[in-house]
């Protein structure tokens, strides 16, 4: 397989139990190998008490694409910790859009950055998030040793 095939296969295995992006109506718009785009539409029950987006489904947001971004190659990944930067504010009705990408892979950590955008491509937030390879694969593509 090659890495983009094997990022798509994670996503599609990743999804179906991913209720949590699911629920909050997020779509997968693109992975690649170390990278993920994910969109979701600000809902009603997202506004705060500011009328604009609660940074916790930002966060969300932010967060599942960078999930998807590293958990691409096969390898289970979780998060080891992130940081998160609210620049500007979304509001109802907005289509935000988060973009990941692998800044740095190697061994069990990865570093990944994030940003969403909404669809006038405004800055929303940047997201840094630091990765740690637990056991396991999604599949057996006869490539990945047994352990990370």
């Amino acid at each position: 397989m090659t890495p983009q095939q094997i990022a798509e296969r994670c996503a599609e295995i990743m999804w179906p139990d991913d209720h949590a992006a699911r629920g909050l109506g997020m779509h997968i718009e693109a992975v690649g190998p170390g990278t993920a785009t994910l969109t979701m539409t600000v809902r009603p029950d997202m506004v705060n008490g500011h009328g604009t987006c609660h940074g916790g489904f930002i966060f969300a947001l932010a967060d599942s694409t960078f999930a998807y971004a590293c958990n691409s190659s096969n390898y289970r990944t979780v998060a080891a910790g992130v940081d998160i930067n609210f620049v500007a504010p979304a509001h109802l009705g907005d289509r935000l859009s988060a973009a990941g990408i692998a800044r740095q892979q190697g061994g069990r950590s990865g570093v990944y950055d994030i940003e969403v955008h909404n669809q006038d491509g405004k800055l929303i937030a940047l997201f840094r998030g630091r990765s740690s390879r637990v056991k396991g694969h999604f599949f057996d593509d006869g490539n990945a040793p047994e352990s990370a």
